[in-house]
C-alpha cells in the first residue's frame, strides 16, 4: 500500500478493539454507542477514506451509510480515494449491498459520532464547517486511529490502548472535550457575560463571544487578584463596554478609531496596576510582533511601565486549528490561554514579565 493511507482491519476486528478501548463503565457515554456494529463500521470508514487528523480529508456521515460490503473489498488506494469523492455527489453510490439507508444518517452522525466518539476525544469535529452543510467535518484523532493498525502485536496493542485511555478517558479529559464543544457552539442569539463588578452584558452569539465570556468569567478571577474590565469590543459593535471612570483614573486613553484589542483587563490588586491586553482568536488575529508593538504604544502613551503590562491571546483549545495555524505568529513575551484548559497559562518566554500576578 502506498504511504499515506492507513492499513485496514476488517470492521469486525475493529469492533473487537473498540471493546478493549471502551470496556463497560469506562465512560459516562452510553457504552453501546462506542462498541456497536455501527461504531465499528464508522471507524472502518474513517480509515478507509483516510479521514484522519492532518490528512486534510474530512468524513461526512454519508461516507458511512452509503458504504457497501462489496466496496470494502476494494482496498487499493485509488479505489478508496475514488469512493471518498464519488459518494459525496448528490446521488453518489457504489455497487453492492449498502450498510445503511439514508434515513440512518442521524444514527451515524448524532448517536455514534457526535454523542459518542467526539465526546471522548476520539473524533475531531471541524466547527468551521456549518452544521447544515453536507460536506465532511469529522476526522479521527491521530493516536486513536493508530489503535487500529493491523501491524500491532498483542503487547503493542495493549500498551497503546492503555496509553490512550490514560490520556482521554479521565474525568478531566472528558470534561475538557465538553468545555471545548460548548465553546465552539453557535448557541442562541446572545451570550450573557458577567463582569467582575457584577454587571451583565450581552454579546452576539458565536465562538468568539464564548471565548470572551470565559476570559472575563474564568481567566480574570483565576489569574488576576482584583480584576476589572476596562474595555470590550465585538465584531460589528466596536466598543461594547468601557469603564470611563477607571480609564481616567489610571490615565489610559481609548480611541475607537485605533487598532484596539478585543479586551483590556486591569488587575487593581498590585500597588502598580497590571494592564492586560487580550486578543480572542476563534479564526485568526493573535498577538504577534506587530500587534504587540501597537498595544505597547497604547500602554506607554498612558504612562504605563511595560513591566506592568501583559499580553494574552485566548483560544478555545490548543488541539484546534486556530491555535495550530497561528502559534508560530505569537510574539515572545506574551501568553496564550485556552478555554479548554482554564487552569493553565502558556508563556512564550521573552524579556517581558514572567507572571501575570
Amino acid at each position: 500500500m502506498m504511504a499515506g493511507l492507513p492499513a485496514l482491519l476488517p470492521w469486525q476486528d475493529i469492533q473487537t478493539r473498540l471493546q478493549a478501548v471502551f470496556p463497560a463503565g469506562s465512560t459516562k457515554t452510553k457504552g453501546s454507542r462506542l462498541v456497536s456494529v455501527m461504531a465499528a463500521r464508522t471507524i472502518y470508514t474513517f480509515l478507509y477514506v483516510n479521514a484522519v487528523e492532518g490528512s486534510g480529508i474530512l468524513l461526512a456521515p454519508k461516507h458511512v451509510y452509503r458504504m457497501t460490503e462489496e466496496q470494502t473489498g476494494q482496498t487499493a488506494d485509488a479505489d478508496r480515494l475514488s469512493y471518498a469523492a464519488e459518494i459525496m455527489k448528490a446521488n453518489g453510490k457504489v455497487p453492492g449491498n449498502r450498510w445503511y439507508e439514508d434515513n440512518s444518517r442521524e444514527g451515524v452522525r448524532d448517536d455514534t459520532i457526535r454523542e459518542a466518539f467526539v465526546v471522548v476525544g476520539a473524533v475531531l469535529d471541524d466547527d468551521t464547517v456549518p452544521t447544515t452543510s453536507g460536506k465532511g467535518r469529522y476526522s479521527l484523532q491521530t493516536a486513536f486511529a493508530a489503535l487500529f493498525d493491523p501491524a500491532l502485536d498483542r503487547v503493542q496493542l495493549e500498551d497503546a490502548v492503555k496509553s490512550w485511555q490514560a490520556k482521554h478517558l479521565t474525568a478531566g479529559a472528558i470534561a475538557r472535550v465538553a468545555v471545548v464543544r460548548a465553546g465552539a457552539a453557535k448557541g442562541g442569539e446572545q451570550v450573557s457575560v458577567i463582569f467582575p463588578s457584577g454587571e451583565t452584558r450581552r454579546l452576539k452569539a458565536g465562538p468568539s463571544s464564548n471565548i470572551t465570556k470565559a476570559v472575563i468569567e474564568v481567566f480574570a478571577p483565576r489569574f488576576l487578584g482584583d480584576p476589572a474590565v476596562l474595555f470590550l469590543s465585538e465584531s460589528g459593535n466596536k466598543v461594547v463596554a468601557r469603564d470611563e471612570h477607571l480609564l481616567k483614573a489610571i490615565g489610559l486613553t481609548i480611541n475607537a478609531q485605533r487598532e484596539l484589542p478585543d479586551l483590556i483587563l486591569v488587575d487593581l490588586k498590585p500597588a502598580q496596576p497590571l494592564l492586560v491586553f487580550v486578543e480572542v482568536v476563534a479564526t485568526d488575529g493573535p498577538i504577534g510582533d506587530r500587534r504587540k508593538e501597537a498595544l505597547e504604544k497604547i500602554a506607554t502613551e498612558g504612562k504605563f511601565d511595560l513591566q506592568n503590562v501583559a499580553f494574552v491571546t485566548a483560544y478555545l483549545d490548543r488541539s484546534r486549528a486556530p491555535f495550530k495555524q497561528t502559534v508560530e505568529m505569537l510574539a515572545y513575551g506574551t501568553f496564550a490561554w485556552f478555554m479548554g484548559e482554564p487552569e493553565l497559562l502558556m508563556e512564550l518566554s521573552g524579556p517581558a514579565r514572567t507572571s501575570l500576578r
